[in-house]
């Protein structure tokens, strides 16, 4: 397994992945996939520096199947929450057990410490108990639950707020 930039070449594995979620799952709140157009826009708006876009993948003979994807994103537009960012992790069905949410959320969190980043934010929604255990592997705190704020195949659900410090502190 290789981690690295996401590229345009990524796009189909990774929404491949995503769009799973957005028609069957609970993991966005998503409800329509993508547009080709709007998936390169997305792409574009994840620049490595500071809210990058990663995969994990496998070579295999001579391409690269996309076992995962993460990304880090502005957590608000507003200039004060420039020390924070939301991340995101996604791991494709055959891949999940393997470790792959793990190092991407290891490499997320180096690329956050590199960009000076602070806070870490995780909004995990009710029914995705792997990923809040991924989030406390790595050190995420439970700050909070958001009752009842989302509405998913006839489901009104939770969603469980976490953040990790990477400043070392709460102060």
């Amino acid at each position: 397994m290789l981690i690295r930039d996401a590229a345009a070449d990524d796009l189909a594995g990774i929404f491949e992945i995503y769009d799973r979620e957005v028609l069957h799952g609970t993991a966005t709140f998503e409800t329509v996939p993508k547009t080709p157009a709007e998936r390169v826009e997305w792409l574009a708006a994840h620049r490595p520096a500071a809210h990058p876009a990663i995969v994990a993948v496998e070579p295999d003979h001579g391409s690269s199947r996309v076992l995962g994807w993460a990304t880090l994103s502005a957590w608000s537009a507003r200039c004060a929450y420039a020390r924070a960012a939301e991340n995101s992790v996604y791991v494709h069905l055959s891949a999940r057990g393997r470790g792959v949410g793990r190092a991407l959320l290891g490499e997320l969190l180096v690329r956050a410490r590199a960009a000076n980043l602070a806070v870490i934010i995780a909004r995990i929604a009710e029914g995705n108990p792997a990923s809040v255990r991924l989030h406390e592997s790595a050190g995420f705190e439970t700050i909070g639950v958001m009752r009842r704020i989302g509405e998913k195949f006839g489901r009104v659900l939770d969603v469980r707020m976490m953040d990790l410090h990477l400043d070392g502190g709460l102060g």
